[in-house]
């Protein structure tokens, strides 16, 4: 099976298909493409895809919660220290499944039951379809993107929430915050928006994270980004696009530069000291 072409909603797009589409762009990739990170790792990346287990974990999680993504597969050991562990976890993914230790299964499930107790959470993540797969151009330079929400509700009123299923050391607002600046949420966001815009599912819809911590009692959190991040990271997405556009022209995908950068410490370092390094008495 071949990525789509054409704009649309497409069901039953293997994840291989849809992560290894070298012809549009997604909001992961947009992220890529912007600093700390560079054109040149995003380059990289599509053409050497790293896998690692804490994705297994998250992937089964959304398997579990959202009924629907990849087998899971149990794998009967502690860790993935041993070698037999090791090739029957890579087997597995070779199969186009997830591998998960017995210890991660169980809190996958523990994690999928304490989400349905909650009202909130529960009432998002019903009454749709999961992972459906969002093709559209863009109007302003004519690429394809595209975007795989984990649950698209159906339009059922006036109002159309989209939830998207986080995994999280703390499920805090605070720290929540914090992650979104971290891990570009504040870019997904608005990049999904426009896709369920412009492919006329809804004219106006919400987007909110559903946030569950990974450890007992799997706490569960739902918070929804300020219009001013998400205003910021449509900026965001527009430079992205732009620059994805300019190094697909060009075949050039720039690192970090060649010129040497001047560099200071982070302010917080000097106020540490409390006064300048040369007034400091040394014994």
């Amino acid at each position: 099976m071949s990525a789509p072409t054409e704009p649309g909603i497409y069901d039953g797009i293997p994840d291989s298909v849809y992560h290894g589409d070298r012809n549009s762009l997604s909001s992961s990739g947009a992220r890529k493409l912007l600093p700390p990170s560079t054109p040149a790792l995003f380059k990289y990346e599509q053409d050497h895809p790293v896998f690692k287990d804490t994705f297994d974990f998250g992937h089964a999680a959304h398997a579990e919660v959202l009924g629907t993504g990849m087998d899971i597969v149990e794998v009967i050991a502690d860790d993935w220290r041993t070698k037999a562990a090791q090739q029957t976890r890579d087997s597995i993914r070779a199969e186009g499944k997830t591998p998960l230790l017995t210890k991660d299964l169980a809190k996958v499930h523990e994690m999928a039951d304490a989400l349905r107790s909650h009202e909130t959470a529960a009432t998002l993540l019903s009454n749709g379809k999961a992972e459906q797969s969002l093709y559209w151009r863009d109007q302003a330079t004519g690429i394809m993107r595209r975007a795989r929400p984990d649950w698209l509700p159906n339009v059922t009123g006036s109002r159309l929430v989209v939830p998207d299923y986080k995994t999280a050391v703390s499920a805090d607002e605070t720290d929540f915050a914090k992650a979104a600046g971290d891990y570009g949420y504040h870019c997904q966001a608005p990049w999904y928006l426009d896709g369920i815009i412009e492919l006329g599912i809804h004219p106006d819809p919400e987007f909110v994270f559903v946030v569950q911590e990974k450890e007992p009692p799997y706490l569960v959190n739902v918070v929804q980004l300020a219009p001013d991040a998400l205003e910021l990271g449509r900026q965001l997405n527009r430079i992205a696009i732009e620059t994805y556009v300019t190094c697909r022209q060009t075949g050039i995908w720039p690192g970090y530069g060649e010129d040497i950068k001047l560099v200071d410490l982070p302010p917080w370092l000097y106020s540490q000291h409390g006064e300048p390094i040369s007034e400091m008495e040394f014994e």
